[in-house]
């Protein structure tokens, strides 16, 4: 007898469907989604789609127009100002507290380390992206704060949309990422706080500045 897979409830999967486009950016900054269109894409009726639909909008990755859909909204430069002055606070304050770092948190962090190094090295720029959010969140998650860590989570659902078009424009970024990820690791080895919290700094600061166009 095969046991059926429980599917989650409708309005998650159109959540996750339209999250999941505007995050991999095939549902680009100002696509009009109608709720028609995105029904018939999850296999739905309409009342999940609207209530998928709400969610996202409070999320701040789309804006709803009665009768007419709801529209992706662009990445802004305020947005991306945004994420990057609360990645520092949240990224910072857990690098102080990271330090005396456990065996446990270099060894996971070694291992996301050298799994990123694989994936440049074959050109899965995806996935090296994905795996950069989890080096940073290990360290965030260490400081064992819930809170911080759902608001940390939220920030890189919003920094991913920023920084998959970011990783295709400047591929040759993905080296100097490696190299800084190496610095922090060490830093944190040597159990130097302030040093891992200038290299966070940096680290972070560069994606703004490359977001906002001004490095080439």
């Amino acid at each position: 007898m095969s046991l059926a897979v429980k599917q989650p409830p409708a309005a998650d999967r159109v959540y996750t469907h339209v999250k999941q486009g505007v995050l991999d950016r095939r549902y680009e900054g100002g696509t009009l989604l109608t709720e028609g269109e995105l029904a018939e894409a999850v296999g739905v009726s309409r009342t999940p789609v609207r209530e998928a639909l709400l969610r996202l909008q409070v999320e701040g990755l789309i804006k709803l127009y009665p009768k007419k859909g709801a529209l992706v909204l662009p990445v802004s430069a305020q947005e991306i100002a945004d994420v990057v002055e609360t990645r520092q606070l949240v990224e910072e304050h857990a690098a102080r507290k990271a330090v005396p770092a456990s065996p446990q948190l270099i060894a996971r962090l070694e291992e996301l380390l050298a799994r990123q190094k694989e994936q440049a090295a074959a050109g899965d720029l995806a996935g090296a992206a994905v795996t950069d959010r989890c080096f940073h969140a290990e360290i965030v998650r260490s400081g064992g704060n819930e809170i911080l860590n759902r608001l940390y989570d939220q920030l890189r659902d919003r920094q991913l949309r920023m920084g998959v078009a970011v990783m295709h424009a400047h591929p040759d970024r993905i080296t100097k990422t490696l190299v800084e990820h190496e610095q922090i690791l060490q830093a944190l080895r040597s159990g130097d706080a302030e040093a891992v919290v200038r290299l966070i700094h940096g680290h972070v600061e560069w994606f703004s500045h490359l977001a906002r166009g001004e490095v080439r």
